[in-house]
């Protein structure tokens, strides 16, 4: 069985620059969201520019049609948290309440099943429905962070997880190790946010 190093040395060599780029610029992302830092959203709209390209060669049709969606997104999060802000403060951390996430999740589940039949049904799509589950939960999660919800974060850490193994089966290994990272960043986000959350006085549970 070949080793993990291996199989890492072995993408290394044969990565492309593009692909290598939009890595680095989707680990800048992370970085630059736990720290709340607006340029994320830079880093994250050129790093999905190029994973569009990628997941369509990979046949990850939903992957590829979900970073489209994020380019759009990173507009949208550079506009709300540059106009969110409140004088010279930033946009704040904001909890929102268990029955709209149990709502999202029930949405979530129903669009999922929908879109993986349809996907196993007509196309030649690899994991119809867990691509579906993890695109769809991606779209809530990262509208989540636009608004700096602080539950974004949980499921972040699911999505990644599963995204992991997505990856590694499609022989995207370099993307796949991206998303391990990823799974390890995310607790440290949960508990920058939560201290900013707890010290920002004006932070207060917010409704849609």
């Amino acid at each position: 069985m070949e080793s993990l190093v291996s199989v890492v040395s072995r993408q290394y060599q044969a990565l492309s620059p593009a692909e290598l780029l939009a890595v680095l610029l989707a680990v800048g992302y992370l970085l630059l969201a736990i720290r709340q830092n607006i340029w994320c959203w830079f880093c994250a709209a050129v790093s999905t520019a190029i994973f569009v390209t990628l997941f369509l060669q990979a046949r990850l049709y939903m992957e590829s049609l979900l970073n489209i969606f994020y380019f759009a997104m990173a507009l949208y999060g550079w506009y709300i948290w540059y106009f969110g802000r409140v004088g010279n403060a930033e946009l704040p951390v904001s909890v929102w309440s268990r029955s709209i996430h149990a709502v999202a999740l029930l949405v979530i589940a129903a669009i999922s099943l929908t879109t993986g039949y349809l996907l196993d049904r007509f196309t030649d799509a690899a994991f119809p429905y867990i691509d579906s589950m993890t695109t769809w939960a991606a779209v809530w999660a990262t509208f989540l962070v636009t608004r700096k919800v602080l539950e974004n974060w949980w499921y972040w850490l699911v999505i990644d997880a599963m995204s992991v193994i997505i990856y590694w089966a499609r022989d995207l290994q370099l993307t796949s190790l991206l998303f391990v990272i990823y799974v390890v960043l995310v607790p440290v986000g949960l508990v920058s946010w939560t201290r900013s959350y707890r010290e920002d006085k004006q932070a207060v549970p917010v409704v849609p």
